[in-house]
């Protein structure tokens, strides 16, 4: 069901690391993407897939990870994600893509989590530094990077309490993330 998916699909910021995820993988979670709705259907989202080692070792220094977490400067040596896919603009197309990042990133993100993944959407991005290490040409802008993995945490959804929405982890490393009551968003 929908809001199972929706329920598991959390911001994983550790994985096991060991556990890869091939590019064929990857493009099929694109493909999601690519017949989900575009805004005027421009379909300006382009993507940048990586799946081995070398490739995300270029990525990863380039991120950062969880700023309400300030003492943690993110996923140590063996909770790495397997694989990332780079949102790209293509800017030949439109320096506008509306909402499409967004559609396209839950997209992929519900069908990771159909599949026994997990993944984080990061846009703390040095993005000239990515850029330049993945030699990206520069008609594509940097939109955001999901980072994906089997998940390593266990991440629990909690009331609201006092308006505090910032997420937070316990001392048993258990991720915790307040949600607003159903009533408290309708109006």
């Amino acid at each position: 069901m929908i809001k199972d998916l929706i329920r598991n699909n959390r911001s994983y910021r550790r994985f096991y690391q060991n556990e890869k995820i091939d590019k064929s993988t990857l493009a099929e979670l694109v493909d999601l993407a690519r017949l989900s709705p575009s805004a005027r259907n421009a379909q300006t989202l382009k993507y940048f897939l990586s799946a081995d080692e070398e490739t995300n070792m270029k990525i990863f220094p380039n991120l950062s990870w969880a700023g309400y977490l300030t003492e943690w400067n993110g996923p140590e040596e063996g909770e790495h994600p397997s694989a990332y896919i780079i949102l790209l603009n293509d800017t030949t197309i439109s320096t506008n893509y509306f909402c499409d990042d967004g559609i396209a990133s839950q997209s992929i993100l519900l069908g990771a989590v159909e599949k026994g993944l997990g993944g984080c959407i990061i846009a703390s991005i040095n993005r000239m530094g990515l850029q330049n290490n993945l030699e990206i040409p520069g008609q594509y802008h940097i939109v955001h990077v999901i980072a994906l993995g089997k998940p390593k945490e266990k991440i629990v959804i909690e009331e609201m309490e006092n308006n505090d929405f910032k997420y937070w982890r316990d001392s048993n490393q258990i991720h915790h993330v307040p949600k607003r009551k159903l009533d408290d968003i309708i109006i």
